[in-house]
């Protein structure tokens, strides 16, 4: 099973030769030549979700924004229509109230944060997973450790299909030893995408860092790749997708 996690990048026109309108033919022919199963995008803004749900026509999409109004970013989970089947999906919000639509953390930027949980079936082989999208605080590590303690604490003992294999994927905006990771060296899940390098480049030109993640559990992973590919100095986003197979 190929599994990508995508951090899209905010549409609002800012990146120059990088703007989302000059990366859709990159994004769009490396996404038909991997075919994978599943992808894990964030930063998708609404019209943005909409693009995702007319290009890709072998995929269903899901997913909500993050503000109380169900606008905003969203973390959009699309999965291949000939190979999986929707079981259960839940947005969630990254607080203490979970389940109220805008809601963070005290100490938190001024940005809700959201995941996206789906439970799949994989029709060939009728096994069924858990997989949560996610986007962790870009400016407290007190709010990324809370959130991530909290989607660990969600799938390690949920109602439905409690002994399902996991995948967290997503962004969370902190390198595998800061502080706040250090909850994972204590937890079941094996990072994929370790030793893959930095995955944030800001096209080019920030420092990179290794902040994109595919956390597994109940899975054994095959081979993990970053994508790299540009065009002329145009990129698929500033963050590199990372690409694991999963078996």
């Amino acid at each position: 099973m190929k599994i990508v996690t995508f951090n899209i990048r905010c549409d609002f026109g800012q990146d120059g030769a990088n703007n989302f309108c000059f990366r859709k033919p990159l994004i769009l022919e490396k996404l038909r030549r991997e075919q994978p199963d599943v992808i894990c995008f964030q930063e998708v803004l609404p019209h943005v979700a909409v693009w995702l749900k007319e290009s890709l026509w072998d995929y269903y999409v899901i997913g909500c924004g993050r503000s109380a109004a169900l606008e905003d970013e969203q973390m959009a989970v699309a999965y291949r229509k000939d190979r999986l089947n929707l079981i259960q999906m839940e947005t969630f919000w990254l607080s203490e109230t979970p389940c109220t639509p805008g809601s963070r953390y005290p100490k938190q930027s001024a940005c809700p944060r959201t995941g996206t949980e789906a439970v799949l079936e994989e029709l060939a082989s009728k096994r069924v997973f858990r997989l949560v999208n996610v986007h962790l605080d870009h400016e407290q590590a007190d709010a990324r450790e809370r959130g991530l303690r909290q989607v660990l604490a969600k799938v390690a003992k949920p109602a439905l299909f409690p002994s399902a294999p996991v995948v967290i994927a997503g962004d969370m905006n902190a390198e595998p030893d800061s502080p706040e990771m250090a909850v994972l060296r204590g937890s079941p899940f094996t990072n994929a995408a370790e030793g893959t390098g930095a995955t944030y480049h800001g096209y080019g030109k920030d420092t990179p860092c290794a902040i994109d993640y595919i956390l597994t559990r109940g899975f054994a992973c095959g081979k993990v790749e970053k994508w790299t590919e540009q065009r002329d100095g145009v990129y698929l986003s500033d963050h590199y997708p990372v690409c694991a197979v999963l078996e």
